[in-house]
């Protein structure tokens, strides 16, 4: 545990999901009753391409320890290219994170198809354990107060 730590610590991610796709396959390993970490809460976009980096960072601000934008496979996107758009913003947060002094690692995104409820909790587990292993981030500590 790292320094000033709480036992009862859990990482806050949000993800933010494509309604097509992601956000499907969220619902789908619900219906199939598969557990996923509690740590993860949805946002459900129109589409990845409508990510802002403002957005992301903005999560952050707001608390999230750490933060995934979740979306359709290449070739599948509904809006032709959204999640072309969105590799590229979320490279451009990533490289502004490490500027900040924050690991890049933090933000990450994923894409999946509908059809992948199992691969939606394997991938939001795996963004759990990896946030957990990195602890509290310093700029949500600084948004809450503590």
């Amino acid at each position: 545990m790292a320094e000033g730590e709480s036992a009862s610590w859990r990482p806050r991610i949000v993800a933010f999901c494509c309604h097509y796709c992601a956000y499907t396959a969220a619902d789908l390993a619900g219906a199939a009753r598969l557990q996923y970490s509690p740590s993860v809460e949805i946002v459900r976009i129109p589409c990845t391409g409508k990510v802002d980096v403002i957005f992301l960072l903005k999560a952050f601000t707001s608390g999230a320890d750490g933060v995934y934008v979740a979306g359709c496979l290449d070739g599948d996107c509904h809006f032709i290219s959204g999640n072309i758009r969105a590799k590229a913003r979320i490279a451009a947060a990533k490289n502004l994170l490490a500027e900040a002094g924050l690991e890049p690692e933090r933000l990450e995104m994923f894409q999946l198809s509908a059809a992948e409820g199992d691969r939606f909790r394997l991938l939001a587990d795996e963004m759990t354990a990896r946030i957990a292993k990195m602890g509290p981030s310093p700029i949500a500590k600084r948004a809450t107060g503590e």
